[in-house]
């Protein structure tokens, strides 16, 4: 069963990748302790080309990979990320032992993976993107966030070299688009999504249709249950981010659409 669009070409470079885009979320957080090296070099293992990855900085405005504004759930430390100076979150150890990842190693780590950077605060943005123009990799980050603001910060820095991913403002817009209502296409490069919002399907053959005939890649969000990501595979969708990656890389390899097949 083929979906409405099963070869688009996208033109930024980090989507430039033909097929289909497989996505760690965190990861793979079910699989290994989320946002950690340890699962970052499994799911590079595994072949995966793309990892989702959340940001916050210290106080001293050190970018780490991290989601949560606090530290309780996922580390023995205490207190909010952003009023912790980098040498208090040096010492902060996760589920496993390992300490926190700064935003710059995961970068230096894993030179051939992308990296979906969501920014989770206002205070994360500036130092964020200050580091991204430092290492200089436009071509293999996507900035993603739930802020419209911070996404339109981003694309006033970087221009269209950046690719960037869909805010809720723009979700709206390519709905309405796939609706046949005349709204302005938004300037993203792709729409992350999940599978409903408000009620509301995202997740259908006409959006992906529409985004894709925009240009815009769809990715969708957080999917974990073998039988949605059939489902969506056989829809269409560019992408699909979820917390089990061997159980994505086993279903898309069954499904034909894993990149370079299942030796990869």
């Amino acid at each position: 069963m083929k979906g409405p669009n099963p070869s688009p070409r996208f033109s930024h470079p980090y989507l430039a990748e033909p097929g289909f885009h497989a996505f760690a979320h965190r990861g793979g957080g079910l699989e290994n302790p989320e946002n950690s090296r340890q699962a970052f070099a499994a799911v590079a293992a595994m072949g995966y080309r793309y990892i989702e990855i959340d940001v916050q900085a210290s106080r001293d405005e050190e970018v780490f990979v991290f989601h949560d504004d606090t530290l309780e759930r996922t580390t023995d430390g205490v207190g909010i990320v952003a009023e912790r100076a980098m040498s208090d979150l040096g010492g902060v150890r996760m589920a496993g032992g390992e300490t926190l990842v700064t935003l710059a190693e995961a970068l230096e780590s894993f030179p051939a993976m992308r990296f979906n950077i969501d920014i989770k605060t206002d205070h994360a943005l500036e130092p964020t993107l200050d580091l991204i123009a430092r290492m200089n990799c436009l071509d293999r980050v996507c900035v993603a966030s739930f802020s419209d603001a911070r996404l339109a910060a981003a694309r006033r820095r970087f221009g269209q070299a950046l690719c960037l991913s869909s805010g809720p403002r723009s979700v709206a817009a390519l709905r309405f688009g796939a609706w046949g209502i005349p709204v302005a296409s938004p300037d993203v490069a792709c729409a992350q999504i999940p599978l409903a919002q408000y009620g509301i399907p995202l997740a259908t053959a006409g959006f992906v249709r529409h985004c894709n005939a925009k240009g815009v890649a769809v990715h969708v969000w957080t999917i974990d249950e073998e039988a949605e990501m059939r489902r969506l595979i056989r829809l269409g969708v560019n992408g699909i981010v979820t917390d089990r990656p061997s159980l994505l890389r086993r279903v898309a390899i069954e499904e034909g659409v894993w990149p370079g097949g299942a030796g990869a």
